[in-house]
């Protein structure tokens, strides 16, 4: 059976992090330093085991830290950057992203304030299967107001998007997709224009009647921008990355 090969990121890495502000005053969110290294290295780390050989890193606030860091290459993969000049949100720094994708292959795309485990050739095999333009990684949670909900069909189609403040078990967006490179360079939307993910270029695509789906996993999520996750996420990555 034919797969899918995945093989480039775009991490969107250019938020201002006001919620870790007083644990680290002078970093953007992504370079929060976990057991003594950024956070975005354990990112880049968990991606490029799975055969991500080239990175492309919306940056923003305090862009030159990232740079100065990574360089033009880390472990053997590439680096590029796609710079706001002002601030686009995580819609408008991923459509500047997507300007620097070529080819047909379908884009992995990561949150830079998130880790969440999730198998690369499972989700291809699910993109492929469920010929989506878009796959969300999803993961079950019973917490109030904190996640984007989901309602997903059966067969994986995402039906809509909620705010997440209904009781119960629910699904929630992982922050971890895999797109096709056209749908990104055919939104509606220009590159350079600021717009949120969730709250714009969701609902927009969705309602435009675009292949979206939801495949659930259930390895670990944290989001650092949120004090306790910071504070366990050591914890959580030398699990990993024992």
């Amino acid at each position: 059976m034919h797969r899918l090969i995945v093989d480039t990121a775009i991490i969107l890495a250019g938020g201002l992090g006001t919620r870790l502000r007083a644990a680290v005053p002078d970093l953007p969110k992504p370079m929060a330093p976990i057991a003594g290294r950024p956070f975005l290295d354990y990112l880049l780390d968990y991606w490029i085991a799975q055969g991500i050989r080239r990175f492309i890193l919306s940056v923003g606030y305090r862009a030159e830290t990232i740079r100065s860091h990574f360089g033009s290459t880390y472990r053997g993969a590439r680096i590029d950057y796609a710079e706001e000049t002002t601030p686009l949100g995580t819609g408008g720094g991923l459509l500047l992203a997507a300007r620097q994708l070529a080819g047909t292959n379908p884009v992995l795309v990561v949150n830079g304030d998130t880790f969440f485990a999730v198998d690369l050739g499972q989700l291809a095999d699910f993109h492929r299967r469920s010929q989506a333009d878009w796959t969300f990684c999803t993961f079950s949670t019973s917490e109030n107001g904190r996640y984007l909900g989901m309602d997903i069909a059966p067969d994986g189609r995402v039906e809509a998007f909620r705010s997440g403040r209904n009781s119960g078990e629910r699904l929630a967006n992982g922050g971890i997709y895999l797109v096709a490179p056209g749908l990104l360079a055919n939104t509606g939307h220009s590159p350079g224009q600021a717009l949120s993910l969730e709250d714009t270029l969701f609902p927009t695509l969705l309602a435009r009647g675009c292949r979206f789906y939801g495949a659930e996993f259930p390895g670990n999520f944290i989001d650092i921008g949120i004090p306790e996750d910071y504070a366990r996420a050591a914890a959580i990555l030398a699990i990993r990355h024992a």
